[in-house]
């Protein structure tokens, strides 16, 4: 799967899914590689579910164990997550998979301080 738009930064010529080891690799035509683990994609779902409806992000916890179903391509320029809770909503565009794996470790720690402040587990 390709993208058009921003030059190589945002040209994917590697998308791989490693279902036992709930990964996603990507790799961008500039070089960079990302291991997108399952449960980051999930808990920074960019659907309307986890992004809010103009509202506060949404915390999604119990998510630890989250695997990968399937990937559905969205034109030259997004990917569909079905992940095994059933959620399948949510377009991850090239760019925003770029943002996660260079912000990965960011939104990481984010994500579990804020577990911890809502007093909730990674665990289901």
């Amino acid at each position: 799967m390709t993208a058009t738009d921003g030059g190589a930064r945002l040209r994917v010529t590697e998308l791989r899914m490693r279902r036992a080891d709930k990964f996603l690799d990507v790799a961008f035509a500039d070089g960079a590689k990302f291991e997108l683990p399952a449960e980051l994609l999930r808990v920074e779902s960019p659907s309307a579910e986890v992004k809010g409806h103009g509202g506060p992000k949404r915390i999604v916890a119990g998510r630890r164990h989250v695997g990968f179903l399937g990937l559905e391509p969205v034109g030259h320029y997004a990917i569909r997550i079905q992940f095994d809770d059933t959620h399948n909503t949510g377009l991850y565009t090239w760019a925003y998979l770029r943002e996660l794996g260079e912000r990965q470790t960011e939104l990481w720690d984010e994500y579990l301080r804020a577990l911890a402040g809502h007093g909730l587990s990674r665990d289901p």
